[in-house]
C-alpha cells in the first residue's frame, strides 16, 4: 500500500515481485520471558521517549515496519546500511525519507547491555510498531516473537514496494504475493492515519491528470484545489505536503473519513474506494473504529509473520552483520 507515512516515491510495481509467503516458523508471544523479560519494557521507553522529543518517530517506525516485512520479509534487511560494494534498503529510493533509525538503535544499545546477543533487531521493529501505534491512541496487540536477522539488504529490491500511484488490482496483486488478502490491504492502509507526504508523492493528481481531466476525477474538488496551493508548480519549496488525515498524529479511523469523502492523498487510498472489493471494508471502518482497530491489529500480526526466519543471526548492532 501506499507504504506507511510519509514521502513516497512513485516506482512502477513489478510483477515479477519477490515471492515472500507466510512463515513457518515458530514465533510466539513468550520468547523472551526467560531470556530477556525486560525486553519490552527497554523498548516501549526508548520509542516513548524518542517520540516526545520528535513527533515524527510514530509514523516512521510504523512505515519502517511495513517497508521491512514487505521486502525479504521480517528480517530488519531495511537496517543495514550501504557497503562500498552494496547499496542497501534504507538507501533505496522509497526508504530514504523513513528515517528515525536511532531509535532502534538506541533500544538495541539498551538491550545489549541488560540481555546480551539475545533480542534480534526484526523483533525490535515489530515490538515497537505496536507501541508507537498503542501510544498515538490505536490498538495494542501481543506481538509475536522469535525472528531472525536477516544478512541481505539491496536497494533495489525496493521497487517491489507498493507505490502512492497503484490501483487496487495492482495493491491487491502486491498483496497477494505475500499472503495478505483485500481485507488486510484495507486494515494496513489505516496506518496512512499518521504522517505526512511531500508534493512529489501526490502533485500528478492536481493538474494535467490526463487529457480528459485536469485533476483526477477521484479527488474531492475544493481538497484538490487545497493541495495544488501548497503544492504549486514549481514548487520551491522542499518541505511542503500534507498530513495524511486531518488528525495525523493520533491513530484513528479518520483515514477512511476522508477517503469515503475523496480527500485521500494518494491516489492509490482513493483507490480502494473505487474497487468493489475494497469498498466495501473502507465503509465499514470509516463507521466503525473500534472495528478497525481489531482488524488492524489482526493484520499487523499476519504482516509480521511474512517471511521470518529462522536461520539468521541476533545482530550485536543493527547497521551491520555479525
Amino acid at each position: 500500500m501506499a507504504a506507511f507515512a510519509s514521502n513516497f516515491t512513485s516506482l512502477a510495481i513489478s510483477f515479477l515481485l519477490i515471492l515472500i509467503s507466510p512463515s513457518k516458523a515458530m514465533l510466539n508471544d513468550h520468547y523472551y520471558d526467560q531470556a530477556c523479560p525486560q525486553a519490552g519494557k527497554i523498548i516501549f521507553e526508548t520509542v516513548r521517549n524518542a517520540s516526545m522529543h520528535d513527533p515524527k518517530v510514530p509514523a516512521r517506525i510504523l512505515r519502517m515496519f511495513f517497508h521491512d516485512c514487505f521486502i525479504r520479509g521480517c528480517d530488519a534487511s531495511i537496517l543495514l546500511d550501504s557497503t562500498p560494494g552494496n547499496q542497501a534498503e534504507k538507501d533505496g529510493p522509497p526508504n530514504v525519507s523513513v528515517r528515525s533509525f536511532y531509535v532502534i538503535d538506541d533500544a538495541k544499545a539498551k538491550l545489549e547491555m541488560a540481555c546480551p546477543h539475545t533480542v534480534s533487531c526484526a523483533d525490535i521493529i515489530a515490538i515497537a510498531a505496536r507501541d508507537v501505534v498503542a501510544m498515538s491512541g490505536g490498538p495494542s496487540w501481543n506481538v509475536l516473537t522469535g525472528r531472525k536477522d536477516g544478512r541481505v539488504s539491496k536497494a533495489n529490491d525496493t521497487v517491489n514496494l507498493p507505490a502512492p500511484t497503484l490501483n487496487a488490482m495492482q495493491l491487491i496483486q502486491s498483496f497477494a504475493t505475500r499472503g495478505l488478502g483485500v481485507k488486510d490491504l484495507v486494515a494496513l492502509s489505516g496506518g496512512h492515519t499518521l504522517g505526512f507526504s511531500h508534493c512529489s508523492s501526490f502533485e500528478a493528481r492536481l493538474q494535467n491528470f490526463s487529457s480528459v481531466h485536469d485533476i483526477d476525477p477521484s479527488m474531492n474538488t475544493q481538497f484538490a484545489r487545497n493541495l495544488r496551493r501548497k503544492c504549486p508548480k514549481p514548487n520551491m519549496d522542499h518541505s511542503a505536503g500534507e498530513f495524511l488525515d486531518s488528525t495525523s498524529s493520533t491513530f484513528d479511523n479518520e483515514y477512511y473519513k476522508s477517503v469515503v469523502e475523496g480527500k485521500g492523498v494518494f491516489s492509490s487510498d482513493q483507490a480502494l474506494l473505487g474497487d468493489h472489493r475494497s469498498r466495501w471494508i473502507v465503509e465499514s471502518f470509516a463507521k466503525d473504529q473500534s472495528l478497525f482497530f481489531r482488524e488492524f491489529a489482526a493484520s499487523m500480526v499476519k504482516l509480521g509473520n511474512v517471511g521470518v526466519i529462522e536461520n539468521g543471526e541476533v545482530r550485536l548492532k543493527c547497521r551491520v552483520v555479525n
